[in-house]
């Protein structure tokens, strides 16, 4: 399978399958998710596993949800781009995507992509 286009995705509807929940840890760096967080089924990210994405605007612990794809965090030193999904569809600006995600994006430099 030949890698995903995060692009492709801007604007678009998707699944997302939640793997590290709101309030959980992360396993190798404890850090704790300040929101739900996945990936997309059947893509191909940068790293060799499924294309990442954080979900906006879901305060409960998930398994899954729907939503827009609202803008892309693209990590300029790790090749691994991650979606923003908003459940609502609700847009948030760069400052609240960047705040939102500090958990763990703190950690890369990266670029917002609209």
């Amino acid at each position: 399978m030949e890698k995903t286009n995060a692009k492709d995705y801007l604007g678009k509807e998707v699944t997302i399958k939640i793997d590290r929940e709101l309030g959980g840890r992360h396993p190798k760096h404890g850090f704790m998710y300040m929101l739900n967080y996945g990936y997309i089924p059947d893509t191909i990210s940068g790293d060799g596993e499924e294309l990442d994405a954080y979900l906006l605007g879901e305060f409960e612990p998930v398994s899954a949800s729907k939503g827009k794809v609202i803008a892309i965090i693209h990590r300029t030193n790790d090749d691994d781009d991650k979606l923003i999904v908003s459940k609502n569809g609700k847009d948030y600006s760069d400052d609240a995507i960047r705040a939102l995600t500090e958990f763990q994006e703190q950690y890369f430099e990266s670029i917002i992509i609209r």
